[in-house]
Parts: structure tokens; C-alpha cells; sequence
């Protein structure tokens, strides 16, 4: 019989960690740990993810794509489709997340292939039925399957000593910095909080044809949260 690995899928937020650390809590066998690099997560992000491989006293299996985000974003030559010829895929949407596609699902594929027989632990949490559905027969929910919350694995986490620089008091998720997908209310957290990142973002919009959100780009959003605070510091 073929040995069968054990792989986590770790992303290095709430659900993730707290899933990673009960597995090992519970004496759960686990082979490898593997993270997809975006090159685009919080520097908080990237900390945490140090903080928790020295926690739990072994290493975590870096993924990374053939190219970085940049390259995807405003460098790559389309070569079909209706934006054929224009550089490089823009912002992505909802509709169209080549992020996800090309920096995490095609890196963990192409890993999952390499080490044969498998089976995948994702931090699904019980309060996300709509993501425990059609599960292949090789995938586990341990936090679905135990009855662990968000907001429970968060505290867990919180509980054991993790906080990720603040991150989950600043925003609702804490997957790459620069997602247009994010809430009006989050990029404004970003600006606050993030200046340095801030100013990238508005550097990358320079880069693409497209504006960052279908409703504001992000020079538009910089004009109207400043005129914000003005208006707040009035009062």
C-alpha cells in the first residue's frame, strides 16, 4: 500500500493557524505545511508566518509562482481574449481572480502532483457552509468537522500568543494588501495604517489601463479619504 501524505494548507491567517495548531494538538499526523507566496501579504503577515514556524518547531513549505504579481499584473503579453495585446491582466475582479488562479490554486497543484497520494487539510470554519460543499473524498474541514467558528479560531489564536501586528483589528481579512475586492472601509485602513503600502497601491494603478475598483481608481479613493479627514477634523 502506497504511504498516504498528510498536507495542511496554510494560508497564515485565523482559520489556517488555528486549524495547523489544533491538528497538532491533537496528535494529527501532518507530512508537510505548505504556503502559496503571493509576494503580496501584510509584512505583518510574513512575520506570523515565522512566528508560527517557530512556535511549532518545524518548517513551512514556501510555494511561489514562475513569476511575481507585478509580472501577472502589468507585464505579461495577452495574447487572446478582448484585451489582446494590451500588457499584462490588470486588477483583478470578482468575475475574473487570475490571483488566486495563477499565484495559489496552480502552485499547490503542481505541488499536490509531486508528492502522490494525498490528503489536504483546509481551515474551513463551521460558520462557511457554502465553502463545505462538493468536497473531494481527499480533503478534510477539521474546524467544520470540530465546530470552530471564526470568531472562535481567532480567539484561539489570539489565546496561544498570535496577534498579526494588529492586522485583524484593522481588517475583516487579511489576504493580500492591495485586493480591490476589499471594503471601502478597509482601504481606508490601509491608507491609515499602512501608508507605505498606500503609496504602492497608488503606483500600481499607474501601471494598468484599468481603474482599481470599477466604481473609483485609486487616485479617486486617496481624493476622498483625504477630504474625509479634513471634514472630521472640523469637528
Amino acid at each position: 500500500m502506497r504511504a498516504i501524505n498528510h498536507i495542511v494548507q496554510f494560508s497564515g491567517g485565523k482559520d489556517s493557524t488555528a486549524m495547523l495548531l489544533m491538528m497538532l494538538e491533537r496528535g494529527m499526523p501532518i507530512d508537510d505545511i505548505i504556503f502559496c507566496d503571493t509576494g503580496m501579504e501584510f509584512p505583518g503577515m510574513y512575520d506570523h508566518i515565522n512566528k508560527v514556524e517557530k512556535f511549532i518547531s518545524r518548517p513551512i513549505t514556501r510555494l511561489k509562482p514562475p513569476h511575481d504579481f507585478i509580472y501577472y499584473f502589468a507585464q505579461y503579453p495577452k495574447t487572446r481574449g478582448k484585451n489582446k495585446g494590451l500588457p499584462g491582466y490588470g486588477w483583478p475582479r470578482m468575475w475574473q481572480r487570475w490571483c488566486t488562479r495563477l499565484l495559489k490554486q496552480e502552485p499547490t497543484q503542481r505541488y499536490l502532483k509531486s508528492v502522490g497520494d494525498y490528503i489536504q487539510y483546509i481551515g474551513i470554519a463551521a460558520d462557511e457552509p457554502k465553502r463545505h460543499v462538493n468536497i473531494p473524498k481527499n480533503t478534510v474541514h477539521p474546524l467544520y468537522d470540530w465546530g470552530i467558528t471564526e470568531k472562535m479560531a481567532l480567539q484561539y489564536c489570539y489565546n496561544q500568543g498570535f496577534s498579526w501586528g494588529g492586522l485583524y483589528e484593522q481588517f475583516r481579512r487579511v489576504s493580500c494588501w492591495c485586493c480591490p475586492m476589499q471594503r471601502i472601509s478597509e482601504l481606508r485602513s490601509l491608507r491609515k495604517f499602512h501608508p507605505g503600502l498606500w503609496q504602492k497601491l497608488l503606483e500600481m494603478d499607474k501601471m494598468v489601463k484599468y481603474d482599481f475598483r470599477p466604481d473609483w481608481s485609486v487616485r479617486q479613493l486617496e481624493q476622498r479619504f483625504a477630504v474625509e479627514d479634513c471634514q472630521l477634523s472640523l469637528f
